[in-house]
Order: structure tokens, then C-alpha cells, then sequence
């Protein structure tokens, strides 16, 4: 029975892919409305199948040239194999497929939560929420089935075959060469990111200050030539780039804890593989209990609070895996202190693995709930970017700066509290294990985050289609509220990333034979400096990018204003390909840059200067673009509900403001410069630090000062006087941890 566990993984990754294809189906049936709504959607479909179609031919070369190079490199080192190419493949094909479901169902979606809102705000949250959770059930099904797949084709080809040590070189090898899916995922998941964060944010400029600003109409009217393309940034970066990127972040944690549950020794029923298998069967339980909470949400009435039915769906997910997470971690895990971690201080139990598990997921959760405040309509820090709206636009940018900046503070004592937290649980093992109980409800995390997208598309169809005031009313509640989920969600895979960086940190310490990062050195503190720039410079690039495409685009909206007559009296239709043709050719040449950094920083250091001065440049990374991540994705979500609450009408100083004020213009300005923080450099944050992890993992083998198996780790540390048992392991373990140092 236990042995047979392990196929448990892949087949609840199975279950989500027919459940995903069911909820697909339910979509599609859905009314898509009149003609007009439908050649619109036509349009937004076209735009961006015709983006993802160029980026694909892009990363095409890019995924031969980098499977070869793998390939050849994984031959030079005893710890790895040229299979890892293809491994990197896989991951790499399947980032990018589930980037296109959920584009493809947010492309039907779009219209049919237009249609629906004609009828109620239920059946409008009921089909644009459908959507988002086929893209979360999907991405998150897609990272299970692969990732369960190939761990038991590695698992069986380099230990199960060769009769290898599942603490030592055999299973090395296995994770090393699964490393390479993560590779892989997280490398499409950067430029699928950073291209379709530069085309989305483009397009939004242009329409912004062209159509609203200079035009006086709105950004969604059917004569702003740039509205299109707008629409369908929406899909390319809101969700197929939010896609990719949580299918990476996804892959990333499960790894980060299997290469460390590798260096745990313990007396199983499963062969002493469990700690590596829980986190992939914690990420299968949480898949099915994330389909659960999407049944509970949903609203009955125009008054219900759209907000509070999404937390209801999330907080059933998380409960129901915590509660399955227990029974799962007590039958699969030892009982007593079996469990040794590398340094050999820390001996820890089951019952701290599952207090792990639980901080990774309160750490989500209050991660979001922080966010939300930071970025939600009605509360402080939104309101105080309005006041200082009403004195124009240079103090909505301080406002915003202002509260970007504070709200970094929470976010990062409750990551430094989780942290040190997981640790006192269960070792380095603890960190990596809360971080895959973070992610495991990704699926219900990545449906709330996706519906956002879905309806702020609805919402433009419903401007441009001319459909009744009260149609629009019911789209941007629901667009509201995603703006503030988004904001989430982002905080969400920022903190993943922080613990998981933090994992996959220690896995390369213990692959590249060091024992710890001497900051003392000058050489490394050097790293450490080097480390903390790229962030900064990543995020110039990414955000010059935009504002580069986002001249392009204006200068191609002003000219068919001039050029076309007829387009303000709606006797003449704009040119939208042409503004859908400048957003792609832009983010495509724009993405490499950036690109390039991540993946060549680690191996240039790391090559060049060793493996400790590449753990300096890792940890200034990792503490850099956590802060400017959550900075920016703050900042941003706040700039953008500050612009919204004026649609409603706001009161400053006891007089109401409305749209088309002059604080409301200041408040565009803002939302403006935010657009780029949000939505193009602040989510690349988390990719970012967990690429250049991976890499680092990767050729760790490559650079390793000394033998990384698990036992000659360990005789290593041994002759060196480095590591004492811990008195707390019990008597009667104690002689099986001694037999297998003496092995």
C-alpha cells in the first residue's frame, strides 16, 4: 500500500485536469451575447493569440539553445545527466501551456460575464469566478501531474534501478535532473511575465492618457484606438503571464522541499522517501480542497460583498488542508526523532513538520489580508492617496510612493516571524515545508487573482457594446474587487518566494560543499552588494521598457485621431490591429534584457568568483527584490483604487469629487505611474529571485568546493568536528542514526 502511495500524486493531478475541463465546458455553453459583443471579443481573442504566438517563437529557440546546453553540461558532473535537457523542456512546454488555458478561457469569458451581468451580479461573479478557477485547477493540476510524473520516472531510473542511497548521490542526481523542469517553468514563466507585463502596460498608457486625458473620453470607448489592445493586455499579462508565473512559483516550492527532504534520514513505510513525497502529495491533497472552496463562492443579491464570498472560498481551502495535511504528515512520517537534518543540531518530529506546514499557511493568509488593506477601497492608506490628490499631481505621487513604502513594513516582519517560526519547527526542512503548505491551495489563490482580468475585460465589452449603465455598475464591482485581489495575490507569490528563495538557498548550500556564507570576506559582501542591485535594475528596465512601448503607442493613437476623420462622431472604426501590432513587437524586443539578467548573473558569478560568492549574490537578491516587490505591487494596486473611487464620487474636505475633476486627473497620473509597478516589475520580483536560485542550484555540481552526497557530506562534517548529535534524539533511534553515519 505505502509503495503505491507515491502514483497517488500524478492522479490527483489528473483529477484536476478533468474537473478544469468540466468547469471549461460550463463556461463556453454560457450566452456570448449579441454581435456586436462578439466581434469585440473576436477581437480581444485575435490580439491575443497573436502575442502569445510570437512570444512562443521567441522562446522556442531559446528553450533548443538552453535544453542543449544542459544537456551537454549535465554529462561533465557525476550529479546530474544529460536527461535533465529534457526535463527542462517539459517544464518549459507545459509553463507555457498553462499560460494559454488560462488565456483561452479568459478570452470566453470575458463576454459571456458582460452577457451575465445583464441578468444579476451573482450570475456575473458566477461565470467570470468559473473562468478564473479553470486557469487556477488547470495551472495547478498541469504543476502536479508533471512534477508527481517525472519524480517517479527519476526516482526509479537513478535509485530504484542502481539500488542507490535515497539520502545520497542517487537521489541527488534524481532531484538534480527534476530541477531542470523547475528550470524550465520559471524561465517562461520571467518572459512570459516581463513580455506580457510590458504589452498590457503599453497598451493601458496609451489608452490612458490619448483617450481619457487628452480626448476626454473613456479608456474603454469603442473610438479609442488603443482600447483593444488594452483589452487583451489584460489576458497576455493579468493571466497568461500570471500563469506561467504561479505554475513556476508552484514547481519551485515542491522542489525546494524535496531537495531538502533528500538530506532528512528516515525510517519509513515508504522506503525513507517521505520527506521528499509530502510535499508533492500536501500540493495533491491541496489541489482537491482548492475545488472545493471555489463551490462556496458565490453571492445572492446585488448588496452581498463580492470580497467576502472570495475570503469565504479561501478560507475553506486552507482549513480543509491543514486539517488533511495532519492525518497525511502523521501517517506518512516516523514516529519519534528519526529525522536528522544537515548541520546535525536539529532532530525534530512529525508534529513540527505539521506546525510548518500550518505557519506557511497562516503566513499566506495574512500576507493577503495585509495587501488587501494596503490596496482596498475605503481604507486608510487608498484614502489618504485621495486626499492628497485634491492638490494635484506630484502629492498623489508622494501619497503613493509614501504608502508603497509602508507597506513593506508588516509584509516583512510576518515573513521574518514565519520564517524563524518553521525553523524552530522543523529546520531548514520547516522553511521549505511551510512554503509548499503556502502554495497548496495555489488553484483557489490563482482563481481569485485570474476572475479579476476576466471582468475588468467584461467591463470594456460593456462600454464599447453601449450596454445599459447598470451592466457596467455590476462589472466594476466585480473589477474592484479584483484590482484588490490582484494586489494579493501578488503579495501571496511574493512571500512564497521569500521562503521558497530561502529553500532553494539552502539546497545549494549543501550541493556546492559549503557550509555557510562568511559576509566577513570581501569578496562576498561584494556579492551581497552586487546581489541587491539587480533588482533595481531589473525593475529599470523592465519599467523603461514600458514607458518606451507606451510612447509608441501614443504617437500611434494620436496619429489615427488626426489621420482618420470620423472617429469621434463614430462614422469611421480605428485601426486596433495597429496598436495590437505595436504592444507585441515591443514586449517582445523589450523582454530579453531582463531576461538575460536573471539567468546569466548566477552562472557568471558563480563560475567566475565560486559558489560562496554566488551565496552573497543569492541572499542581496532575495532580501532586495523581496522589499521592492512588495513596494511596487502595493504601491501600484493602491495608485489604481485611488483613480477608481472617483467614479463613485469621494468627499475631500467636505466637498465631492467625481470623474473628470481635477483630483481625479491627478489621481490618473498616478494610477499611470503605478501601472508599470503592479502589473510589469513588481510581479517579476518573485520570478526573479527564485530563477536565480534554481540556476544556482543547478550548477551547484558544477562548482561544489567538495562531494555533496549525503554521507560523505556528513563524514566530511564529521572529520571536521562540524557536527555533534543532538541529545534530544531518542534512545531508542539513537543506534539507527549512528548505523547510518557509519555508513
Amino acid at each position: 500500500m505505502e509503495q503505491m502511495f507515491i502514483y497517488l500524486v500524478p492522479v490527483l493531478g489528473i483529477v484536476g485536469l478533468i474537473i478544469m475541463a468540466i468547469k471549461s465546458a460550463w463556461v463556453t455553453k454560457q450566452d456570448a451575447g449579441d454581435a456586436t459583443m462578439q466581434e469585440l471579443a473576436g477581437h480581444i481573442a485575435r490580439g491575443a493569440m497573436a502575442f502569445l504566438r510570437a512570444e512562443w517563437k521567441v522562446l522556442f529557440y531559446f528553450v533548443v539553445i538552453a535544453g542543449i546546453v544542459l544537456g551537454w553540461s549535465g554529462t561533465l558532473v557525476e550529479n546530474s545527466s544529460w536527461i535533465i535537457a529534457i526535463s527542462f523542456v517539459i517544464g518549459a512546454v507545459l509553463s507555457a501551456f498553462a499560460g494559454y488555458l488560462g488565456m483561452n478561457i479568459a478570452t470566453k469569458a470575458n463576454v459571456r460575464t458582460t452577457e451575465a451581468a445583464r441578468t444579476s451580479l451573482a450570475q456575473a461573479l458566477k461565470v467570470s469566478f468559473t473562468g478564473g478557477s479553470v486557469m487556477g485547477i488547470g495551472v495547478a493540476g498541469l504543476a502536479v501531474l508533471g512534477m508527481g510524473s517525472l519524480f517517479i520516472l527519476f526516482y526509479n531510473m537513478f535509485v530504484v534501478s542502481t539500488g542507490g542511497d535515497v539520502n545520497g548521490d542517487a537521489m541527488a542526481t534524481a532531484l538534480e535532473v527534476l530541477a531542470g523542469f523547475s528550470l524550465g517553468a520559471e524561465s517562461i514563466a520571467l518572459f512570459a511575465r516581463v513580455g506580457g507585463g510590458i504589452y498590457t502596460k503599453a497598451a493601458d498608457v496609451g489608452a490612458d492618457l490619448v483617450g481619457k486625458v487628452e480626448a476626454g473620453i473613456p479608456e474603454d470607448d469603442v473610438r479609442n484606438p488603443a482600447t483593444i489592445a488594452d483589452n487583451v493586455g489584460d489576458n497576455v499579462g493579468d493571466v497568461a503571464g500570471m500563469g506561467a508565473d504561479l505554475f513556476g512559483s508552484y514547481v519551485a516550492t515542491i522542489l525546494a522541499s524535496m531537495v531538502l527532504g533528500r538530506e532528512i534520514v528516515s525510517v519509513d513505510n515508504f522506503g525513507g522517501i517521505a520527506p521528499v513525497l509530502l510535499p508533492l502529495i500536501i500540493a495533491g491533497l491541496g489541489l482537491m480542497f482548492s475545488i472545493i472552496g471555489t463551490l462556496f463562492v458565490k453571492i445572492s443579491s446585488e448588496t452581498a460583498s463580492v470580497q467576502s464570498a472570495l475570503n469565504r472560498g479561501n478560507w475553506i481551502s486552507i482549513i480543509l488542508t491543514v486539517a488533511a495535511s495532519y492525518f497525511v504528515i502523521m501517517y506518512m512520517l516516523p514516529e519519534g526523532d528519526l529525522m536528522l537534518s544537515r548541520g546535525g543540531s536539529i532532530a525534530f518530529t512529525k508534529m513540527g513538520v505539521f506546525g510548518a506546514v500550518v505557519i506557511g499557511l497562516i503566513v499566506g493568509a495574512l500576507m493577503s489580508i495585509i495587501t488587501e488593506y494596503y490596496t482596498a477601497m475605503g481604507k486608510r492608506p487608498v484614502n489618504s492617496i485621495i486626499k492628497q490628490s485634491s492638490t494635484g499631481h506630484a502629492t498623489n505621487i508622494i501619497g503613493g510612493i509614501s504608502v508603497g513604502m509602508e507597506s513593506t513594513v508588516l509584509p516583512i516582519l510576518v515573513l521574518a516571524g514565519g520564517i524563524y517560526g518553521s525553523f524552530l519547527a522543523a529546520g531548514l526542512y520547516g522553511v521549505a515545508i511551510a512554503a509548499a503548505g503556502m502554495m497548496a491551495t495555489t488553484a483557489m489563490q490563482l482563481a481569485i487573482d485570474a476572475f479579476g482580468p476576466i471582468a475588468d475585460n467584461a467591463g470594456g465589452i460593456a462600454e464599447m457594446s453601449g450596454l445599459p449603465k447598470e451592466v457596467r455598475e455590476r462589472t466594476d464591482i466585480l473589477d474592484a474587487v479584483g484590482n484588490t485581489t490582484a494586489a494579493a495575490g501578488k503579495g501571496f507569490a511574493i512571500a512564497s518566494a521569500a521562503l521558497t528563495a530561502l529553500a532553494l538557498f539552502a539546497a545549494y548550500v549543501g550541493l556546492a560543499g559549503i557550509n555557510s556564507i562568511d559576509i566577513y570576506k570581501a569578496d562576498v559582501l561584494s556579492g551581497l552588494f552586487v546581489g541587491a542591485m539587480i533588482p533595481f535594475i531589473f525593475s529599470s528596465l523592465a519599467i523603461a521598457a514600458v514607458g518606451r512601448a507606451a510612447m509608441d503607442m501614443v504617437n500611434e493613437v494620436r496619429r489615427q485621431f488626426r489621420e482618420i476623420p470620423g472617429i469621434m462622431e463614430y462614422k469611421a472604426k480605428p485601426e486596433y490591429e495597429k496598436c495590437v501590432e505595436i504592444s507585441t513587437q515591443a514586449s517582445i524586443r523589450e523582454m530579453v534584457a531582463p531576461g538575460a539578467i536573471a539567468l546569466l548573473a548566477p552562472i557568471i558569478v558563480g563560475f567566475a568568483f565560486g559558489p560562496e560568492v554566488l551565496g552573497g549574490l543569492l541572499a542581496g537578491i532575495t532580501v532586495s527584490g523581496v522589499l521592492m516587490g512588495i513596494f511596487q505591487n502595493n504601491a501600484g494596486g493602491a495608485w489604481d483604487n485611488a483613480k477608481k473611487s472617483f467614479e463613485k464620487g469621494v468627499e475631500i474636505d467636505g466637498k465631492m469629487e467625481f470623474k473628470g475633476s481635477e483630483a481625479h486627473k491627478a489621481s490618473v497620473t498616478g494610477d499611470t505611474v503605478g501601472d508599470p509597478f503592479k502589473d510589469t516589475s513588481g510581479p517579476s520580483m518573485n520570478i526573479l529571485i527564485k530563477l536565480t536560485s534554481i540556476v544556482a542550484l543547478i550548477i551547484a555540481p558544477h562548482i561544489s568546493e567538495v562531494p555533496h552526497g549525503t554521507v560523505s557530506h556528513l563524514k566530511n562534517l564529521e572529520d571536521s568536528k562540524e557536527i555533534t548529535l543532538v541529545e534530544e534524539i531518542s534512545e531508542s533511534n539513537l543506534e539507527e542514526v549512528e548505523s547510518l553515519k557509519m555508513q
